[in-house]
């Protein structure tokens, strides 16, 4: 199993986990048999999320005396969800040999929540 306690996604980054030959994903959503074929979107479960889009100081005259003052614009993605990405937006990884993706924010089409699969 994957410990994501050692990974640090950056900005608007985010890790999945993709599915493979997905014709019906597991939340019931259908794709056309043109999707698989042409392989421009693929999806898979996110895994980590980074902390978002960086926002600059706005507050007080000596900003380098406060620690960690970065603020952050939170991204929609949440751990768990089934995202459906632009592939070619994606860029490919092996960690402990599981195949992973890291895509932008920008490259996500769809986001599906399903809470009660967590609880």
């Amino acid at each position: 199993m994957l410990d994501t306690k050692k990974i640090i996604i950056v900005g608007d980054r985010i890790l999945i986990k993709p599915e493979d030959d997905l014709e019906k994903t597991t939340s019931g959503l259908y794709l056309p048999p043109g999707v698989g074929q042409k392989e421009k979107v693929q999806g898979g479960y996110v895994i980590k999320v980074g902390p978002g889009y960086p926002i600059p100081h706005q507050n007080g005259d000596e900003p380098w005396k406060e620690k960690d003052s970065t603020k952050y614009i939170p991204l929609q993605a949440k751990e768990g969800d089934f995202a459906l990405f632009l592939r070619k937006d994606a860029i490919e990884i092996e960690l402990e040999k599981q195949k992973m993706v890291i895509v932008s924010q920008s490259a996500l089409l769809i986001l599906i929540r399903d809470d009660d699969l967590f609880l």
